[in-house]
């Protein structure tokens, strides 16, 4: 079995999608070792700041950080032998090195890492989150109406689980009568709040 290890330089997440910042790079090379361990081939990958002994202990990869020092990371290799340093390999240089088929490249762009972020944001409710990938996806030209079935979709899901929700309630304590529906916060006790003298509230 062939075996892929991956020596990342110091970082808290090696998915991409850690943090309100989406590394598209990251996400991609994610994808990338998901595919090949479909594949059959065994992935380990190694982080200084959780796994700092197997940098030590490793003869080529302690050579490189001594001659090059944090720009040999990452560093990628496979059966002993460096494939990549100082950056992630793409899926089609992996496939070379293991003797497998690319065909399907992966769907996993980072234009479509902005249209997940934006749905994510969407499903969360962070404003900061949506205006920053709003203005990536931008700038790598992502169409709106690509964006809007981002944002459509993204509230699909989200809304489900509370119309369900609701449908349960109402099936087990059924419909209320002569019972006026309430506002969600009623008239404020602080009394008006607006120049034409109505009750305040959030709503």
């Amino acid at each position: 079995m062939k075996t892929v290890k991956v020596y990342d330089p110091p970082m808290c997440c090696s998915t991409g999608v850690c943090g309100p910042s989406v590394d598209p790079e990251l996400a991609r090379f994610a994808a990338d070792l998901k595919w090949l361990e479909k594949r059959g081939v065994a992935v380990e990958r190694f982080n200084p700041a959780q796994t700092p002994v197997a940098f030590a202990e490793d003869d080529l990869v302690r050579s490189l950080l001594t001659e090059k020092g944090q720009e040999a990371l990452p560093l990628v290799v496979v059966d002993g032998e460096v494939v990549a340093s100082g950056a992630y390999p793409s899926r089609v240089e992996l496939a070379a090195c293991l003797g497998l088929d690319a065909v399907g490249e992966s769907l996993f762009t980072p234009a479509v890492a902005e249209l997940v972020a934006i749905g994510a944001a969407i499903a969360s409710n962070c404003e900061p989150c949506f205006k920053h990938h709003f203005s990536q996806a931008r700038k790598m030209g992502v169409s709106k109406e690509d964006m809007f079935r981002a944002v459509e979709l993204a509230q699909m899901v989200k809304d489900s689980p509370a119309r369900h929700m609701l449908a349960l309630a109402e099936r087990y304590l059924g419909e209320r009568e002569g019972v006026e529906a309430s506002s969600c916060c009623g008239p404020s006790a602080s009394g008006p709040s607006g120049a034409d003298g109505a009750q305040g509230g959030c709503c």
